[in-house]
């Protein structure tokens, strides 16, 4: 299974954080996609995701926040499924010794996303 958070602006306005992984094998429509790279240590203060985005990260291992102060780790190999375009916003911050190389690819709100949330315990 492919870990994946998921991103989201909930009804209280507010982002936050669902863990989970994606179906494998599932296809969906790819419009764009665009690679970037941030040098190691870098962080991004509060700030929206710019559109509903699966980010795929190839190096770096990165801690993001929320503002009620939900956080996760997110490694290479794992997935991020920003959906929180509204609301409080995220910040990460880099925490090894790696840029983080990343893929973004927009995708559609309306289709189907193979996000599988983990079970609350």
């Amino acid at each position: 299974m492919i870990k994946a958070y998921k991103l989201y602006t909930g009804d209280d306005g507010h982002s936050h954080i669902q863990t989970g992984t994606l179906a494998e094998g599932a296809f969906n429509q790819a419009s764009a996609i665009r690679f970037q790279e941030s040098p190691p240590h870098s962080f991004y203060d509060w700030h929206n995701a710019p559109a509903d985005q699966y980010v795929i990260t190839l190096s770096g291992t990165l801690e993001f926040e929320t503002m009620p102060g939900e956080t996760f780790v997110l490694k290479p190999g794992e997935i991020l499924i920003a959906m929180d375009t509204t609301g409080t916003a995220h910040k990460w911050k880099l925490i090894d010794e790696s840029p983080w190389i990343r893929v973004y690819v927009p995708f559609d709100r309306s289709q189907p996303i193979p996000f599988i949330a983990d079970e609350i315990a």
